[in-house]
């Protein structure tokens, strides 16, 4: 369905449309926690935007290794070929 990089627009706009988040800061190598500010409220509220825009079912042990914009970008891409 997705390449990485239709993965990277779609996680950018949920950033920059939920998370208020500049679209400059938003890069592969960004982290989640430092570099864009979210707190662990904030990844299961990201979890759940891309568990709607994908369809499938994310499990939080997934996302517990993810660092940066990259880790879910990845995470995303690994689910779409299940």
């Amino acid at each position: 369905m997705e390449n990485r990089d239709q993965i990277l627009a779609m996680l950018t706009q949920i950033l920059v449309d939920e998370f208020e988040i500049d679209a400059d800061d938003i890069t592969l190598d960004a982290s989640l926690y430092e570099a864009l500010d979210l707190d662990s409220i904030d990844a299961v509220d990201l979890v759940i935007k891309l568990q709607q825009m994908t369809g499938k079912k994310i499990q939080p042990e997934q996302f517990k290794t993810v660092r940066t914009v990259a880790d879910v970008v990845n995470a995303i891409e690994g689910l779409m070929k299940d």
